[in-house]
C-alpha cells in the first residue's frame, strides 16, 4: 500500500536538461514545483580533480546499473530480444543532472527542414523520394516558431559559436565568441574550403570565456582537459543543469528534489494525470505523490515506458500501424573516415567536448538530393575532444591487435591520427518502435523496455554517401592513410559504442491519431501531462539533439504556465 504525501502544484519526474528548464521557469513564475529524481544528488564539487578515464569512461560511474534496469533488443519482430547487460551502443545517464552531466556539449541547432520534413521532401521531390516503409511527419511545429527558444537556451548555456550560411538562420548571435582553432581544425576547414565548402568552428557549450547568464549563474572559461564525454566538468566550464537551471530554481524557494526516488507510474483518472506512484530507494518503500500537473523529462527510453506501464496513449502495433506510443524509434547513423599522417604531429591531447570544425553543406537540403537515392543528410566534423591513453590505440589497417607490433604502430600514430565524423540523419520506420518487454522485468518486478530497430537502406545509403565525402576531405587533407569508417554497412550492432542519441516514442505532431505530444509537449491523451525530451522528436536530424531538447522544454514551460491560467489542450488537434 503507498503512503500518501501532500498534493503539490506539480511534480518533474527526472531532473536533467529539460526537467531543470521547466523546473526554473515554473518556479520563477511562483509555481510550487517537486523534482523526483531516482539518481543521486550531484554538486559540482563531486567531480573536482576526478579526471579517471577507468572510473568515468570505462566503468560508466554516472551511467545507469544495468544490472536493475535496462532494455531488451532485438533487430526485428521475428527475434527474441534479450537484456543489455552492459554498456554498449548507448549509454545511460542517472544521477541529478541526467545526461547533462557527461554530454561533450555539442550544440548546434536542428534545421527548418527537419521540422516540416514530410511536406518540404514531397514539394521539391515528389511522394516518390520517400523509401516505402519510411513514415515521416512533419513535427506541427515550425522552425520560425521554435527559433525564439533556442535562442533563450543558447544564453541560458552561454553557448560558444558562429554562424554561416549553411548553418540555421539565427535571430541574435551566440552569446559567447567561438572557441580557439587548433592547428588540426584549420587543416580540416583549409581543406574542406579548398573543395567548395562552408566550415565553421561547431557551437560549443565547453565556453570560450567566462560568461554570466540572464539568471546570473556563471560557467567559467574552459581549460581545454579532455575530460568532457562520460564526465563532469570540475572547473564548471562546461554548461550543464548543476551550475545553470537546477540552482536557478533551488534559488527561488519553490523548488524541492527528492533523489532516488524511482517513479514507476503516472496515475489518472478521466483523461487527466493525478500525480505519480514512487519507490524511495532510501526506505524501500512505495509513495503516491498527488499534483495538479505531472512533467515526465527522464531520457528518451524511460519516458515511453512511462507512458506504456501507466496506461496513457495508445501503444503502436507496427502490424497495423495503429497507436502511437513507442512509435518512430529513431537512432543516429554514424560513419565518416579516418587519415593517418607520417610527416603531421598535432597536440590531440588538449582538447575539449565540442572542440572542432564542421560542415553543414551535405546536412538536411542543404544539397540537391534529385540523383541520390536517400533524403537528408548530417554534420561533417573534425573534433578534437582531447585523446586519452587508455581507449586511444589508432593503428593501421590490417596491424595485429595485440604484441610489439601494435604497440610501435600505436605509438607511432597516437598523435598522428585524425577523424572526421558524420552524424547522419535517423528516418523513422514503420518497424523500428518500442513497446513493453512480455518476459523481462527490472528488479521492481515492471517490465524492461522493449526496443526493436534496425538499419534501412536509407540509412545505409545516407552513411555511405557521408563516408565518401569525409573521404574525399581526408585526402584533401593530405593524410597518407586514409580509410572510410561506417557503422551502418550491415545490421544494427546494440554492442559497440555508437552515440546517445536515441530519439523518439512520444512524438510530436499537429494530430492526437498521429503523435503523442503537441507543440506544448503535451499529452493529447491527458491534458495535465506534459512530456518532454528527445521523446518527443518525430526523427532524428543530422545534429546534436540536446539543443532541440533545450528549446522545446522553453516552450514547453510557457504553455505549463498558461495552462495553470486556463486549463484546457493548448492546441488545436488537426483531427
Amino acid at each position: 500500500m503507498a503512503t500518501e504525501l501532500p498534493k503539490k502544484q506539480a511534480v518533474i519526474v527526472g531532473v536533467g536538461w529539460a526537467g531543470g528548464i521547466i523546473a526554473a521557469e515554473l518556479a520563477k513564475a511562483g509555481i510550487e514545483v517537486l523534482g523526483l529524481e531516482r539518481g543521486a544528488d550531484r554538486t559540482p564539487a563531486d567531480f573536482i580533480m576526478q579526471k579517471d578515464e577507468m572510473k568515468y569512461a570505462l566503468d560508466h560511474d554516472l551511467m545507469q546499473d544495468l544490472s536493475k534496469e535496462t532494455v531488451s533488443f532485438r533487430n526485428d519482430n521475428d527475434m527474441t530480444a534479450l537484456p543489455m547487460r552492459q554498456t554498449g551502443s548507448f549509454v545511460l545517464g542517472t544521477d541529478l543532472g541526467g545526461a547533462g552531466i557527461h554530454w561533450n556539449g555539442q550544440a548546434p541547432r536542428f534545421f527548418p527542414y527537419d521540422f516540416e520534413i514530410r511536406s518540404q521532401t514531397i514539394e521539391k521531390y515528389g511522394e516518390e523520394k520517400i523509401e516505402e516503409g519510411i513514415t515521416l511527419q512533419d513535427w506541427g511545429i515550425t522552425y520560425d516558431e521554435l527559433e525564439p527558444y533556442y535562442t533563450q537556451w543558447e544564453k541560458t548555456a552561454g553557448i560558444s559559436g558562429e554562424q554561416n550560411d549553411m548553418t540555421p538562420w539565427m535571430s541574435e548571435d551566440y552569446p559567447t565568441p567561438p572557441m580557439k582553432e587548433t592547428p588540426a581544425i584549420r587543416l580540416f576547414k583549409d581543406a574542406a574550403s579548398e573543395l567548395g565548402l562552408h566550415p565553421h568552428q561547431r557551437p560549443s557549450a565547453n565556453l570560450s570565456e567566462n560568461y554570466t547568464n540572464p539568471d546570473g549563474k556563471t560557467i567559467y572559461q574552459c581549460q581545454f582537459c579532455s575530460f568532457c564525454e562520460r564526465f563532469g566538468c570540475d572547473y564548471q566550464a562546461k554548461s550543464d543543469p548543476l551550475i545553470t537551471v537546477i540552482p536557478t530554481a533551488v534559488d527561488t524557494g519553490n523548488f524541492e528534489i527528492k533523489t532516488h526516488a524511482n517513479v514507476r507510474e503516472v496515475a489518472h483518472e478521466d483523461g487527466k494525470a493525478v500525480g505519480v506512484y514512487y519507490i524511495d530507494g532510501n526506505d524501500g518503500q512505495q509513495y503516491f505523490q498527488p499534483a495538479d500537473m505531472v512533467i515526465l523529462t527522464t531520457y528518451v527510453l524511460n519516458n515511453t515506458r512511462l507512458m506504456l506501464q501507466s496506461g496513457i496513449g495508445r501503444p503502436y502495433d507496427p502490424e497495423t500501424e495503429e497507436g502511437v506510443v513507442g512509435k518512430h524509434y529513431c537512432y543516429q547513423i554514424m560513419s565518416g573516415a579516418q587519415g593517418m599522417f607520417e610527416d603531421k604531429q598535432f597536440n590531440l591531447y588538449a582538447g575539449a567536448g565540442a572542440l572542432g570544425g564542421g560542415v553543414e553543406d551535405y546536412n538536411a537540403d542543404n544539397f540537391d538530393h534529385s540523383d541520390l537515392d536517400f533524403i537528408h543528410g548530417g554534420v561533417l566534423s573534425l573534433n578534437q575532444t582531447g585523446i586519452r591513453p587508455i581507449e586511444t590505440n589508432p593503428v593501421p589497417p590490417d596491424t595485429k591487435s595485440w604484441g610489439s607490433e601494435f604497440k610501435k604502430a600505436s605509438t607511432h600514430y597516437f598523435y598522428r591520427t585524425l577523424s572526421i565524423g558524420c552524424q547522419g540523419a535517423s528516418m523513422p520506420y514503420r518497424y523500428n518502435y518500442l513497446d513493453l518487454d512480455p518476459t523481462y522485468t527490472d528488479e521492481n518486478g515492471d517490465p524492461l523496455l522493449r526496443m526493436t530497430y534496425n538499419f534501412t537502406d536509407q540509412d545505409r545509403k545516407l552513411a555511405a554517401h557521408q563516408a565518401e565525402r569525409s573521404e574525399e576531405i581526408m585526402k584533401q587533407m593530405g593524410a597518407d592513410i586514409v580509410r572510410q569508417t561506417n557503422q551502418a554497412t550491415g545490421d544494427y550492432n546494440i554492442v559497440p559504442y555508437q552515440t546517445t542519441h536515441n530519439t523518439g516514442g512520444t512524438i510530436m505532431g499537429a494530430s492526437s491519431e498521429t503523435s503523442v505530444v503537441n507543440n506544448y509537449s503535451q499529452v493529447w491523451d491527458c491534458e495535465n501531462l506534459f512530456v518532454v525530451g528527445a521523446s518527443t522528436f518525430s526523427h532524428n536530424s543530422g545534429n546534436n539533439p540536446t539543443p532541440t531538447v533545450g528549446a522545446l522544454a522553453y516552450r514547453a514551460a510557457e504553455g505549463m504556465l498558461e495552462y495553470f491560467d486556463n486549463p484546457g489542450i493548448l492546441v488545436d488537434d488537426e483531427d
